[in-house]
């Protein structure tokens, strides 16, 4: 294999015939990985960034941060910052705990394993029994933010930090518990990335150890993002909530824009567990898990504007370039739905002025009802109205 070069780029293997190694397997085939940077800790930030590492002293690991937890970093509302986040595979207790020894089994050689992996992993305390496995960099303060406004979050850039992914299904936990994974099965699997065609691409073999044939799009977005909740208590960092945490939602990918009404003073906001690529409903258990830098704006949208612009927002809400997407999150999916529906309700009524009946046949008639995950303790579900089917109605109308 070759090994990073001096230039902070990682060169990896581009051979495709097969090679008899233990790290692979008699026959089997060896990775191939897009010719990317890999962002170490502070490498390659612009000049005069607001840069927020992703360390032992910037993040939680398995746990969200809670209303007693001290910033790591203060912003004023308006403001940009570049944030590395780190994910949880390859750091894990079930892969050994040891980054640089979990990937080089899968051909990566050790410059391309990321620095703050490897301390998170040494350092950073994580009960095994009772935390999660995300790990999420924060908490930012953002000055002016209190309860009963809206966090306004736009996703600027997100550049993968490294070429490679994991795909697990771990202690039956995804869609088909009880059933998957069987006894003696791989419950991680490696992804490399490769460029195919000019884009990057996520690649699996259809047959363990062959060939990796199969190729699917990056889409990278992060799938934690979220606020503290006024308690004491830091929330476990699996189940999402009304605060926001791990939403999952695929569609928060670069130019979207996130809302999570404020709880606390100072919102206190969070992002982590990276995704290179996600289906909705993740049915493994995990997407295409990935480290990613963000850069991110914070931005506060005032109570009265928020009621004005939106209804009643009491969960996350998504905005991209096509649509406005509201949320329902709770244990039972259809509870879910029932609240994505209500919150789709009340954004079509205050926005735009809609009877509700009318609102209602609208929704069914026109707006796709997505499962963002229904492997986190709770089920999401989140609605996708076009913006553009609204293009000739006035915002002044009551």
């Amino acid at each position: 294999m070759c090994a990073g070069q001096s230039d902070g780029r990682w060169r990896g293997a581009h051979g495709m015939s097969a090679i008899d190694d233990n790290r692979f397997g008699v026959g089997a085939t060896p990775p191939v990985f897009a010719d990317l940077p890999v962002l170490q800790p502070g490498a390659d930030v612009p000049e005069g960034a607001t840069y927020l590492p992703a360390g032992p002293d910037t993040v939680l690991w398995g746990r969200l941060p809670s209303q007693r937890d001290a910033p790591v970093l203060t912003i004023a509302a308006g403001d940009t910052v570049v944030v590395d986040t780190v994910s949880h595979e390859g750091i894990l207790p079930d892969q050994g705990q040891d980054p640089v020894a979990f990937f080089a089994g899968h051909g990566v050689d050790r410059a391309a394993v990321l620095d703050d992996a490897v301390a998170i992993a040494a350092r950073s305390p994580r009960d095994v029994v009772a935390d999660g496995p995300h790990v999420v960099t924060g908490p930012i303060r953002v000055e002016g933010a209190a309860p009963g406004d809206l966090l306004r979050i736009t996703v600027g850039r997100l550049q993968p930090r490294v070429p490679y992914g994991v795909i697990s299904n771990r202690h039956g936990k995804g869609a088909l518990p009880a059933v998957l994974p069987r006894s003696g099965a791989t419950v991680s699997v490696f992804a490399p990335v490769e460029e195919r065609a000019g884009r990057l691409v996520g690649t699996l073999p259809a047959t363990e150890g062959g060939r990796r044939d199969i190729a699917f799009p990056l889409a990278p977005f992060l799938g934690t993002m979220g606020v503290a909740p006024a308690s004491d208590e830091r929330p476990h960092s699996v189940p999402p909530a009304e605060y926001g945490g791990n939403i999952d939602i695929n569609l928060l990918v670069e130019g979207s824009v996130l809302y999570l009404p404020v709880q606390v003073e100072g919102a206190l906001a969070y992002v982590g567990d990276p995704h290179f690529a996600q289906g909705d409903g993740e049915v493994a258990l995990t997407a295409l898990e990935a480290s990613l830098r963000a850069t991110l704006t914070f931005d506060v949208v005032p109570a009265a504007d928020a009621a004005a612009e939106f209804g009643i927002v009491t969960g996350p809400l998504v905005r991209t370039a096509d649509y406005l997407v509201p949320t329902g999150i709770d244990l039972d999916l259809d509870e879910a739905m029932r609240k994505c529906v209500a919150a789709a309700l009340s954004l079509l009524q205050a926005r735009w002025g809609m009877d509700e009946h009318l609102a209602y046949a609208y929704l069914s008639a026109a707006t796709d009802f997505d499962i963002s995950q229904v492997v986190d303790v709770v089920s999401g579900v989140h609605a996708r109205i076009r913006a553009s089917d609204f293009a000739e109605v006035p915002r002044d109308r009551d």
